[in-house]
């Protein structure tokens, strides 16, 4: 297949109203989110003796280590310098959502009490990993962040394209290390299941309603399979130049993104017109750009 490629349909004719950048969905975001965060640690981590991975991890190990003062006001003091790091090197913005989150965060954690009776200290530790990781999969998706280790993360990610889970894998298995010297080997391997878990959440939560299809349609009815993806799905899509290596012939490969719904229709309208069509279906993290999501700039 050459590299050449001629836009079909455009844009397309679907208006999407773009929200991600309203004060009031991204305070929403924040705060639900760290509610979950709080909840998930203060009633499942905590009483169990987890360790949570990042900069709250840290500051439950030296609440464990000293007990001189709780971990909502340690992970207050240790987002100070972090804080800063954010004002000078990444954005205002994300500086002042970060830091909303991070108060509201603190705040919750020391006022809202919810007692979940988990007795298995590994149920516990896959009940929180599942809620903290949904949590801060919903900050995330907001122009801030819960502070901490995301603060460092999404600055790395910006400027060097290094990928904010390998961040968090060197910081806790740092952390991890450390509390080895301190805490039981059998509450280590619950907080790595815990901290597994809630990475893996937190992926699935960033791509809920992001991610998309990307379907290469090679048939001779192109034309007329790409005229009712613009009627029928009121989708855009591209046809790229394809040459047969068999019958050494030029003919149109349709290409086009939908989501996990539209998938099955497109289908259907592939074979109805062509049931010779080679449909090839990829999956896609996130689509962003034209009439899909704008490009997130913290």
């Amino acid at each position: 297949m050459s590299g050449t490629s001629r836009s079909y349909l455009g844009k397309g004719p679907v208006f999407r109203l773009n929200i991600s950048y309203s004060i009031w969905w991204n305070l929403l975001l924040l705060t639900v989110g760290s509610l979950i965060v709080s909840v998930g640690i203060k009633s499942l981590a905590v009483p169990h003796g987890l360790v949570t991975g990042g900069v709250f991890g840290l500051a439950s190990l030296l609440y464990y280590m000293t007990d001189a003062m709780n971990p909502g006001w340690i992970y207050f003091l240790l987002n100070v310098p972090l804080f800063l790091f954010a004002w000078f090197k990444v954005s205002r913005r994300f500086f002042l959502y970060s830091l909303y989150a991070m108060v509201a965060t603190t705040l919750l954690y020391e006022s809202v009490t919810i007692h979940i009776q988990v007795q298995d200290q590994l149920y516990a530790a896959i009940a929180s990993g599942v809620m903290t990781g949904f949590g801060a999969g919903i900050v995330l998706r907001s122009l801030g962040s819960n502070g901490g280790l995301d603060v460092i993360a999404v600055y790395l990610f910006q400027k060097f394209n290094v990928g904010i889970g390998r961040v968090y894998m060197v910081f806790n298995a740092l952390l991890f290390c450390g509390s080895l010297m301190r805490l039981p080997l059998d509450v280590i391997i619950a907080s790595l299941i815990m901290v597994v878990i809630t990475s893996m959440v937190v992926d699935q939560t960033l791509s809920l309603f992001s991610q998309r299809k990307v379907v290469f349609i090679i048939s001779n009815m192109a034309d007329e399979i790409s005229r009712d993806v613009l009627i029928q799905l009121k989708q855009s899509a591209t046809f790229l130049k394809g040459f047969g290596a068999f019958s050494r012939q030029e003919k149109n490969v349709l290409m086009t993104v939908v989501n996990n719904v539209q998938l099955k229709k497109l289908e259907e309208i592939t074979f109805t017109h062509d049931e010779d069509a080679l449909f090839i279906v990829e999956n896609t993290f996130s689509v962003i750009g034209a009439s899909f999501s704008r490009r997130k700039i913290y």
